[in-house]
This record gives structure tokens, C-alpha cells and sequence, in this order.
């Protein structure tokens, strides 16, 4: 135990940390023991997921935080291959939703399933706990494997639910949607500020096993709000049929399955890349074969035949390219014309198919609910880019911090949290922003939202590289730099996820909510991977990371950013036609609110006819 005296920054954030965590604990049983159905203008439902959401948070960034030192100091692998493992890490977190929407749309239930990927997420972390002795070749690394392949599928079955439970709360209309979403959305960030700290703490300063059982310990926490809140829920989230114990044991029983799956994949990142090519084509597939055809005919089928035909034929296309990846046909990487390959091109061709049938029936027949998936795809499309670029935080950016940024005495890891503070600070004033500017009519739509995205993350890229450059390869990076990126990626953020989450699930059909929330995710993996293929090319072909390559990296990828999100900025008015926020109503069926992943973002509202 230091002495006070002796005490350096890092020992008093974490100090701060552990007294804010206690304040927001105190806060909770303040809730909890209230007798009223509401606190504060909210249902109590509202607040036993928020925190809930909080320690799962607290567990999974607390973990991220620091795997990527864990991976390079510990387990030994090179820059690259740790950058490589972190983007398949996330990509499959951010992936498995999709089995777990499913799951839980059609038998589960969101409540079950959330108690079900708590438990796994639970058994995960405490794995991560086992260290052995360090090294490849050390046995226990297929502990460290299996671990995150029990955090990957928890996370598929609590990431996803948890948010649709959080809109069931409340009607599509009900004018507390913004405040309800601020405050979700504020406990996601409280834990995942704090568990960075705390966990980066002691993982870094004491023993990797102690962060990690620390982030073990915060989602049991989790797990025991959410089941003694359950009276809180009010029914959201039960199960949407009458469920055999049979039935249920078995769909307990795929997802432990899927653990042993994950646990093979998670070791061999290419085979990730090829399935996320292929399973990424038949879900956006299906995505665009319902929007296109069963929206407005009642059934896929029911369409017109060689328009199906000719979309199902363009599907089967663009799955050449990962066929041809996967069984190593030379077709896959050359002969290059046009820097494309001879099954890339092929894969084109099926996309622009599948497109010219969109664009025909977009032209003959007029649908709203047609209208409004087809802008939920085009917001989907940009995922990859911005989360490419914003997971770098866990990965390059982290090692950036640790070697060439004059930081004091904080560890590397506490700098994760600067997201989440900004966050919690700026997320109220943005909801605020949008407020005053669409009462003034000035509001940006949510496609320019996003370009606008994209358009923050370029610039921290530049800025950084700037900072960096201007003061000297050789010299230590002032730290301001590193506060001014995640300044400029956190407003990006704010611009993009929490109105992309409010779009996805206020535009969706019911029918396919938690799937859109999956697909949303889903492409939010695609990123996550790609975020790993970048940090893997800042070790350039050594494997070892050097500042001169991560900065012409970022450099490169800033201005491909701020160049895409001129594109969108440009498209945006049609998009946003495509939405018909003036024909958005409540649903007359008692489904009001299901499917909803978030409350209302501020900034999605229905305008005015003739706006």
C-alpha cells in the first residue's frame, strides 16, 4: 500500500474513480428502494438497465482497455498480429448480436437472453483472469482463447436485447424518449469510463489478473440488478411465445456451441475475414430482398418473378469473391485489371444487379416502409469507415499513447476513458443542440449527421498527425494531441451512433427490429475488423509499430475520411427524403416501442408536411 505522499496522477484517478463509482452505487439503491413506479419523470425500468448496461460496460471496456498490452506484454505477439487479434476480438462482439437478436425475436425473449449472455460474459471475464505464465507456447493461452470466446457470444446475447428492452418502455411519441435515451445512454458511458480507469489501473500497475477479475466481478454486479429489477420491466422483453423447457434448454444449449466455435475462429483471423465477407453479403441480401420485395408485396415471393430472379441472381455473385477466397482460387487475387481481381469483378457486377432491381422498383412502385429500409442500408454502408477508424483507440492508438506520448505517470490504458468523460459531458449538450436547431428548423438530417461523422473522425487523424509531425518524430508527442483526437472522435461518435441506433430502430418494421439492430451491429464488426487490418499495417512488415507508419497511415485514412463524408454530405437530401419521418406513426397494434434498440435520439423527429 503507497503512501498518500507518494502518490502519482495515476494513483489519484483511480482514487477519483472509485469515489465517483461509489456516489452513482448510492444513487442506485436510492432508486431501487423507491416505492414509486417512476424516479424523476421515468419508469424504474429504466434505471435497473441503465445500470445493468453500466457494469456490463464497466466489464467489457475495462477488459479492452488494456488486452492489447496484454496481448503484446504478455502473450508476447508481435504489434501487428495483437492489432490484427484486438479487430477480430471486436469484430465477433459486435457480429454475434445477430444470432442473438434472432434467437430472442423469435423464441427467447429479451429478458432470458440477457440473463443468458450475462452469464457467459460472467464466465468470460473470470477466465481472463488466468494468466499462466505468459508466452505462445504456454498451454494456457487456450484459456485466454476460450475466454473471449464466452465474452464474444455474451455479448451477442446481451449488446443487442438490453436496448430493445430500453424502447419498450416507452411509445414512438412519447416526448420523454430524448431524456430516456440521454440517460441510457449516459450509463453506458459511467461504466465505461470508470471501468477503463479501474481496470487499466490494475491491470497495468498490479497484475493483469487483478484488472481482469476486477472486470469479472463488475459484471456479476450487472447480472445481480438485472435479475432482482425484473418487477421494474413490467413485462418488457418476456418471451414472445409460450416457451418448453425442452425448447429452451436447447437454445441454451447453440449458444454454448457457438462458444466452441468462436473459440476455433478467434485464433485465425483470415477465416474471420471470409466469413464476415460472406455472412455480411447474405444478411445485407436478405435485408434488401425484404425492403425491395416483401415490403411492398407482402412476400418476397409475391414480387415480380425476373426481378427476384435477377436480385437472388446478383446475391449469388457477390458471394464469388468470398467462395473463391475461401477455397484459394487464383481467380481471387489476379490477374489485377483496373486493381480488381477476376472474382472481384464478378462480385461487382452481382452488386450492380442486385442495385439496378432496387433502383427499377424504386422507380415503379412508391412505398414508405420500402423507402425507409433502403435509408437504414444506406446509414448501415458507413459503418465500416468510421468504426475502421474510431476502434483504433483500443488498438494503434493505444500503443501510440503508451510509447510516443509524454504522458507523466498515467498509465497508457486510462487514457480509453477521455471517450467515455467526453461522452457524459457532451451528450446532454448535443441532445440540446438538436433541440434548439429543429425548432428553428436547422436541424441536420441524419444521413448529413453522418457525414459530419465521418467528416470529425478524418480530422483526428490530421490533427494528431499534425500535433505529432510539428513537434518532431523523435520527441514525445504532447499529450494535448491525444485529448484533441478523441475530442474530435467523440463528437463524430455522437453524431453517428446514437442517431444511427435511433434510426434503425424507429424506421425498421417490427417484424425485423431486433435483425436491423443486428445488421446495424453487424456492419459495426465489419468495422472492428477493418480497425484491425489497419492497426495491422502500422507494424508495416516487421510486425513491430514505428511512429513514422502509424502517422502515414492515419494521415492516408484522415483524408479518406473527410473525403467520403463530402459524398454523403452531398447525397444527404435524398436520403433523408427517403426516410418519411411525416408519415411515421404509432403502431395501433399494442406493439408500440417493440424493437426499439434506443430511445429516440435527439435529432430524429417527424417534420412537418411540406418541411
Amino acid at each position: 500500500m503507497k503512501n498518500m505522499g507518494s502518490w502519482d496522477e495515476g494513483d489519484w484517478i483511480a482514487v477519483i474513480a472509485l469515489l465517483v463509482l461509489g456516489v452513482f452505487l448510492s444513487i442506485g439503491a436510492l432508486i431501487a428502494g423507491s416505492k414509486k413506479p417512476e424516479f424523476a419523470g421515468h419508469p424504474k425500468g429504466l434505471y435497473m438497465l441503465f445500470f445493468a448496461e453500466m457494469w456490463e460496460r464497466f466489464s467489457y471496456y475495462g477488459m479492452r482497455a488494456i488486452l492489447i498490452f496484454y496481448l503484446t506484454q504478455h502473450w508476447l505477439f508481435n504489434d501487428s498480429k495483437s492489432n490484427l487479434i484486438y479487430g477480430a476480438y471486436t469484430s465477433l462482439v459486435y457480429i454475434t448480436p445477430v444470432l442473438g437478436g434472432y434467437l430472442a425475436d423469435r423464441y427467447l425473449g429479451q429478458r432470458k437472453a440477457v440473463l443468458f449472455g450475462g452469464l457467459l460474459l460472467a464466465a468470460g471475464h473470470s477466465l481472463m483472469a488466468v494468466e499462466g505464465v505468459g508466452g505462445q507456447n504456454d498451454p494456457t493461452i487456450n484459456v485466454f482463447w476460450a475466454a473471449l470466446a464466452f465474452i464474444i457470444v455474451g455479448s451477442g446475447f446481451l449488446k443487442a436485447n438490453i436496448s430493445v428492452m430500453v424502447g419498450q418502455l416507452y411509445r414512438l411519441t412519447d416526448i420523454r424518449r430524448d431524456g430516456a435515451y440521454t440517460i441510457f445512454y449516459m450509463g453506458i458511458n459511467v461504466g465505461a469510463a470508470l471501468g477503463t480507469i479501474l481496470v487499466g489501473y490494475l491491470g497495468q500497475r498490479i497484475g493483469w489478473g487483478y484488472g481482469f477479475g476486477l472486470a469479472g466481478i463488475g459484471m456479476l454486479a450487472g447480472l445481480v440488478v438485472f435479475v432482482l429489477g425484473k418487477s421494474a420491466l413490467k413485462g418488457a422483453g418476456e418471451a414472445p411465445a409460450p416457451l418448453s423447457r425442452s425448447s429452451e434448454w436447447t437454445l441454451y444449449a447453440v449458444g454454448l456451441g457457438a462458444v466452441a466455435v468462436i473459440w476455433a475462429l478467434v485464433q485465425y483471423q483470415d477465416v474471420i475475414q471470409n466469413l464476415l465477407l460472406v455472412s455480411g453479403i447474405l444478411l445485407l441480401g436478405y435485408v434488401v430482398l425484404v425492403a425491395t420485395f416483401q415490403l411492398p408485396y407482402g412476400s418476397i415471393g409475391a414480387g415480380p418473378r425476373s426481378r427476384v430472379n435477377i436480385a437472388l441472381a446478383g446475391l449469388a455473385l457477390m458471394l464469388f469473391l468470398p467462395l473463391a477466397l475461401i477455397l484459394g482460387l487464383g481467380i481471387a487475387s489476379g490477374p489485377v485489371a483496373l486493381g480488381l481481381a477476376p472474382a472481384a469483378w464478378v462480385a461487382l457486377f452481382g452488386f450492380l444487379l442486385l442495385l439496378g432491381v432496387m433502383v427499377v422498383e424504386k422507380m415503379n412502385r412508391e412505398d414508405h416502409a420500402r423507402d425507409r429500409m433502403f435509408a437504414i442500408l444506406f446509414l448501415i454502408a458507413l459503418n465500416p469507415l468510421f468504426w475502421g477508424l474510431f476502434e483504433q483507440a483500443g488498438g494503434s492508438m493505444n500503443l501510440f499513447t503508451d510509447r510516443y506520448v509524454d504522458r507523466g505517470a498515467v498509465p497508457a490504458s486510462i487514457f480509453q476513458s477521455i471517450n467515455p468523460i467526453y461522452i457524459i459531458l457532451l451528450a446532454p449538450l448535443f441532445a440540446a443542440l438538436w433541440q434548439w436547431l429543429g425548432k428553428r428548423g436547422k436541424e441536420p438530417s441524419a444521413p448529413a449527421k453522418f457525414g459530419l461523422a465521418l467528416a470529425q473522425m478524418g480530422l483526428a487523424n490530421l490533427i494528431l498527425v499534425w500535433g505529432a509531425q510539428a513537434f518532431g518524430i523523435a520527441a514525445m508527442t504532447p499529450v494535448i494531441f491525444v485529448f484533441l483526437y478523441y475530442l474530435l472522435a467523440t463528437t463524430g461518435e455522437l453524431c453517428l451512433s446514437p442517431v444511427g441506433l435511433s434510426a434503425m430502430n424507429r424506421l425498421a418494421p417490427t417484424f425485423v427490429a431486433s435483425l436491423i439492430m443486428g445488421a446495424w451491429f453487424y456492419m459495426t464488426a465489419v468495422g472492428n475488423f477493418v480497425a484491425g487490418k489497419i492497426g495491422e499495417a502500422t507494424g508495416g512488415h516487421g510486425g513491430e509499430m514505428s511512429k513514422a507508419k502509424l502517422l502515414e497511415i492515419y494521415e492516408m485514412f484522415g483524408w479518406i475520411a473527410i473525403g467520403a463524408a463530402v459524398a454523403v454530405l452531398l447525397v444527404s437530401p435524398i436520403v433523408k427524403r427517403w426516410m418519411h419521418l411525416d408519415t411515421l406513426r404509432d403502431r395501433d397494434d399494442g406493439l408500440a416501442g417493440i424493437g426499439e434498440a434506443e430511445p429516440q435520439a435527439a435529432g430524429v423527429h417527424p417534420e412537418p408536411k411540406g418541411a
